[in-house]
């Protein structure tokens, strides 16, 4: 699991125009809840979040958020819940963090990488991918940024179902074990017929 920090102060000034006049410094609002703790308002540098972000490119994250309360600071681990934006510029408005314990199991949907060639499409077969990302469970930590499967070993007619994916110890997947994730088939050959000639007439 990809793991980043972020730096936030605890913010005491509400309503729009505070949040504008946060924006117009470069923060932005943002609020932490979660792990059976009291949500807290925030406030978050705009460029460093949206730089961490650029580096996440939408993976599963784990951040430690260090929370400034004047010459306190508290850190926490938290994941990024929600995100909102202006709808024509794009410029973030506010950001949810969920704080979570490290200890305590969640529910991640992870891509799932294939490589190799399957065997079977060097013999003639078709390859088809059905299933791109499955879901699986465990300790935050403990889940992988993404499962890797080799699928060189496929043959014609042959598949690689969820169950046959390498799931890390400690790592529950949830997804069904039995779908199929890859299978390499036997190609369709449709047969077409030739076109019949049609005789012209005699010239008289």
């Amino acid at each position: 699991m990809l793991q980043f920090d972020l730096t936030a102060q605890v913010r005491d000034t509400f309503g729009k125009g505070a949040a504008r006049r946060l924006r117009m410094v470069g923060k932005s609002p943002a609020i932490m809840y979660g792990n059976d703790t009291q949500p807290v308002s925030l406030q978050v540098d705009i460029k460093e979040l949206t730089n961490t972000l650029l580096k996440v490119q939408r993976r599963n994250a784990v951040y430690t958020l260090h929370v400034k309360n004047n010459d306190a600071e508290v850190s926490h681990h938290v994941m990024v819940k929600e995100l909102q934006r202006e709808p024509v510029s794009g410029a973030l408005v506010h950001a949810d963090f969920l704080a979570i314990s490290l200890e305590a199991p969640i529910v991640f949907t992870v891509p799932v990488n294939y490589v190799g060639k399957p065997k079977g499409v060097d013999l003639g077969g078709d390859m088809t991918v059905f299933v791109r990302s499955v879901v699986l469970k465990g300790r935050p930590l403990d889940v992988p940024e993404f499962l890797e499967k080799d699928i060189s070993y496929l043959g014609v007619d042959e598949k690689c179902t969820a169950a046959d994916l390498n799931i890390p110890e400690g790592v529950q997947l949830l997804s069904d074990k039995d779908v199929v994730c890859v299978s390499v088939s036997t190609p369709v050959v449709v047969a077409v017929e030739a076109p019949v000639a049609v005789k012209g007439k005699k010239k008289k």
